[in-house]
């Protein structure tokens, strides 16, 4: 049977009009093309990575196929076709498709930034710095060594009087703090998608990694209205948690998870690019 449209190594089908080009808005490209041959024509649906019959878009390959035996001994046959756009980064990758999931959770209230001193915001620090103050005659905590412990604001209570191990909110004069252990702090992560062209054990690599730009290595995983930058502590604020890979026609589909903190990812815990 003649062929319709070169650059199709499917030599035998005939390329059906109406076939369809379609964008994620992000560089990666989708194609539908029908063919049409007669049932005697020899045909494997094993064809991923088959080049799309358009020389205008061949730089997308064959997915995934299917065939239906329709009447007159003719066999109608779908061919789904991926590839990344040229424009788009050199066709090397698309641009990240993300989504931010903002919530609280509780955490350590000596872990929140206000503990010891005030910041911007707030109305009074919740411990206060040191030197406290000892707890006599009360003694509502006796230290290790049965004597009184420190006070600091709102009921708060350290070993030492420069602080050493905190004890806890033990004063119940203040009722909102006494006894609590926990506050709700705020928390943000992004899940992303990006398609590569190239194997992606960098990318594996680089997990657990910080990085205070949008970007890992050359791959940008944050879109522009994401933050960046270091936290309160001088430390990176995001941090890739997650890489999951999957082939996907001739690319391979990234997806993963980047946690961001306000404080910063320690650096002699997380290692920086």
């Amino acid at each position: 049977m003649a062929i319709v449209e070169t650059g199709n190594e499917l030599s035998t089908l005939i390329l059906q009009p109406g076939w369809t080009v379609q964008s994620d808005g992000f560089g990666l490209n989708t194609s539908t093309c029908t063919f049409k041959t007669d049932r005697s024509e020899t045909f494997s649906l094993n064809i991923r990575g088959t080049a799309h019959p358009d020389v205008n878009f061949d730089y997308m390959k064959a997915h995934k196929a299917s065939v239906v035996y329709d009447t007159l001994q003719i066999k109608t046959i779908k061919v789904d076709y991926v590839g990344i756009d040229p424009t788009v980064n050199s066709g090397n990758m698309t641009d990240p498709n993300c989504g931010a999931s903002n919530g609280l959770t509780a955490q350590s209230l000596t872990a929140h930034p206000n503990f010891f001193t005030v910041q911007s915001g707030y109305l009074g620090a919740i411990a206060g710095a040191s030197p406290y103050t000892q707890d006599s005659p009360n003694n509502y905590a006796p230290n290790v060594n049965g004597q009184p412990a420190y006070l600091g604001l709102n009921g708060s209570c350290f070993e030492t009087a420069n602080g050493g191990r905190f004890i806890g909110f033990v004063d119940p004069t203040y009722p909102q703090y006494y006894g609590k252990t926990q506050y709700l702090a705020p928390t943000t992560s992004y899940s992303g998608i990006i398609y590569i062209d190239s194997t992606p054990e960098v990318l594996v690599e680089l997990l657990g990694t910080t990085s205070d730009t949008r970007s890992w290595s050359t791959y940008p995983l944050l879109p522009s209205w994401a933050p960046n930058g270091t936290g309160m502590y001088g430390n990176p604020v995001n941090l890739l948690s997650q890489v999951n890979v999957e082939e996907f026609g001739s690319l391979y589909k990234v997806s993963y998870e980047i946690r961001y903190s306000v404080n910063g990812w320690e650096l002699d815990v997380y290692k920086k690019l």
